[in-house]
């Protein structure tokens, strides 16, 4: 009974430690990247890479050899994510070491998870979705290759911590550095962007309308400073034909979009089994506008191919379905079981009011969501990857309610038991 009792008063003087809970979830998530990392590092091919990662490292060391930064879409829209990779190779000088830093730093994160989680939801949600975070494969893959994606991933996190910090505190360096995390996204990668519309939209929903108003206020002059200046370099990169390569690279990789992926019905970046093929319409004679002719003379086409990619977004299991044998059975419910939890996340918490006030979580999946069914979708879920953390969230949701009805379903029938042994016996 006394060591009951003194596991019982450690545990009421700790419980409310949230380092007691997160300590074992960063040790778990550091030791799966890192046993992964110096797995692959120590194999016969060594670190992974991709086209992209050559590219990335090439304009990284072109930029330590003369700093010039083009005007095309890569340079412009991937530009943040060029500069922190030309200073960690200019610093470290060794590739090696640069995704090393990618993992440990991917591996940290889990911290930010937590803590959002457990702003929106409760203790048992964010222990689920920082494990869920923390063991997940694809987070622990891309995060050993040299691309925008896992380093984009934690920007993500990043911001939206800095959010609810600002929020809660109105502390003007926090509020800096959520502006300044905001501006890096936007030149992160074009996901960026849209991302951050989604965030904002967020703001709009939750924030009183006093609180911006008053914002802008405080500081109106330098807003107005900001705006003149961009206005003025803009004005001078116009009249100077500047955004001519900006607008050209644009049209022209909406060219390969339209062509490459939508005229070939691909419901990834590279053709597959379960494409969508169709006759398309190239005829250009809407406001002279290729995009907007091969989208409404193909509009019924695109709508089903845009289905298509929207249910592929799921994973690539939707489409090896097997109900003919138990094995197949068996597997499909393996790979359903994380739709199921996030649908019933969802649901909890529309059911509990909550879902406005939790709502940056679906509006970060839904960016992410688009931007991965209207552009991109990797077979490989490479475009995916920044939703991931958020989709951990709402099926470690699932899974707290799902333990929250088991107990009730336990209790209910716990209290039919006594009342049935008490009629027994009277």
């Amino acid at each position: 009974m006394y060591l009951i009792d003194r596991i019982n008063q450690i545990y009421q003087r700790y419980k409310d430690y949230e380092w007691i809970y997160m300590l074992p979830l960063v040790v778990l998530s550091l030791k799966r990247k890192l046993e992964y990392f110096f797995f692959i590092l120590h194999s016969e091919k060594g670190l992974p890479k991709s086209e992209d990662s050559q590219w990335y490292l090439n304009y990284a060391h072109s930029l330590l050899t003369d700093f010039k930064i083009g005007l095309h879409m890569n340079d412009l829209l991937y530009m943040g994510y060029n500069l922190v990779l030309a200073i960690l190779i200019g610093v470290f000088k060794d590739e090696h070491t640069v995704v090393f830093i990618q993992a440990v730093t991917t591996a940290s994160c889990v911290i930010l998870v937590y803590f959002i989680t457990l702003r929106l939801f409760n203790r048992i949600t964010a222990i689920v979705a920082s494990y869920f975070y923390a063991t997940s494969w694809h987070i622990t893959v891309w995060s050993m290759y040299i691309l925008s994606d896992s380093l984009f991933m934690n920007l993500v996190l990043l911001n939206v911590f800095l959010l609810f910090k600002t929020l809660e505190n109105n502390n003007k360096v926090i509020g800096s550095l959520f502006l300044v995390s905001s501006l890096l996204m936007l030149v992160f990668r074009p996901t960026g962007v849209l991302t951050l519309v989604f965030i904002f939209i967020y703001l709009v929903l939750n924030v009183k309308r006093e609180q911006p108003i008053n914002f802008l206020k405080r500081h109106r002059y330098k807003f107005i400073c900001a705006l003149l200046l961009v206005f003025i370099a803009g004005g001078l990169l116009l009249g100077a034909d500047k955004f001519n390569p900006l607008l050209t690279s644009l049209q022209y990789n909406a060219k390969l979009v339209l062509y490459n992926i939508y005229a070939k019905g691909w419901i990834y970046d590279n053709p597959s089994d379960y494409d969508y093929f169709y006759r398309p319409d190239y005829r250009i004679d809407i406001l002279g506008s290729l995009i907007l002719s091969f989208l409404i003379h193909n509009w019924d086409h695109v709508l089903v191919l845009y289905g298509r990619r929207a249910l592929a977004f799921i994973g690539w299991w939707v489409w090896k379905t097997d109900v003919r044998s138990v094995a197949g059975v068996i597997k499909l419910f393996k790979d359903i079981i994380p739709t199921l939890l996030f649908l019933l996340g969802t649901y909890a918490a529309m059911r509990n009011n909550i879902f406005r006030k939790t709502s940056i979580v679906w509006l970060v999946i839904v960016s992410i969501f688009l931007f991965c069914m209207v552009l991109f979708m990797d077979s490989m879920y490479r475009y995916k990857l920044p939703a991931l953390p958020f989709i951990c969230i709402i099926c470690g949701y699932g899974v707290e309610r799902w333990i929250r009805i088991m107990l009730l379903f336990i209790n209910q029938l716990e209290g039919k038991l006594l009342q049935w042994n008490r009629n027994k016996h009277s």
